[in-house]
């Protein structure tokens, strides 16, 4: 049972970007904003393989939000198929959405889950959040990814716990993520 990515993963916001032009970055998952520019720090990365998804990091659907939607994670998971299909020897997939914390760590949990699909769901998150310490991944992406790759609501349950260690060392998170209308993930995060 694999237990590490078959792939170096760097996950970052967009402030974040400038600071990996130099790291061998050989595919990039760019999720923005709909009405977001394109990062000038592209403009200095090597050449690499790109999927840029655009959608608002909401889980419900909001008036005036384009949410993901499954098609956003149907190209996703087929950005990732691609990556295992023929990773070079120094494959580095670099994934980012606007602070690198949501969407990015949704999205790369999905990655890593497909990548390794004899890993247990609460080993592939403790992986991400070894990656990304910082990580609150997106609730609605992981309930269609772990559907769309047969997981039955293990991604879900081991982001449930994601939520919970995040809300004991960051009490303040909860009024906040509330306030951003992802009070669900907070009653997840507290139920536990």
């Amino acid at each position: 049972m694999a237990t590490t990515p078959p792939f170096r993963i760097t996950v970052c916001g967009i402030e974040e970007l400038a600071g990996h032009t130099a790291a061998g970055v050989s595919h990039v998952l760019s999720i923005l904003d709909p009405e977001w520019p394109v990062p000038e720090a592209f403009g200095s990365f090597g050449e690499h393989e790109k999927l840029e998804l655009r959608f608002h990091d909401v889980i419900e659907d909001t008036a005036g939000q384009d949410g993901p939607r499954e098609a956003h994670v149907e190209q996703l998971l087929r950005f990732g198929r691609d990556l295992m299909a023929a990773p070079p020897p120094e494959a580095h997939l670099l994934v980012h959405c606007h602070a690198g914390i949501s969407r990015s760590t949704a999205s790369m949990t999905l990655i890593l889950a497909q990548a390794m699909p004899d890993t247990p769901a609460a080993e592939v998150l403790a992986e991400v959040q070894r990656i990304r310490e910082k990580a609150w991944p997106n609730l609605r992406i992981i309930e269609m990814g772990d559907a769309m790759l047969g997981r039955g609501g293990t991604l879900v349950a081991a982001s449930h716990d994601i939520y919970r260690r995040q809300l004991a060392r960051r009490p303040w998170l909860a009024e906040e993520m509330t306030r951003m209308g992802r009070a669900r993930e907070v009653a997840a995060g507290k139920a536990g």
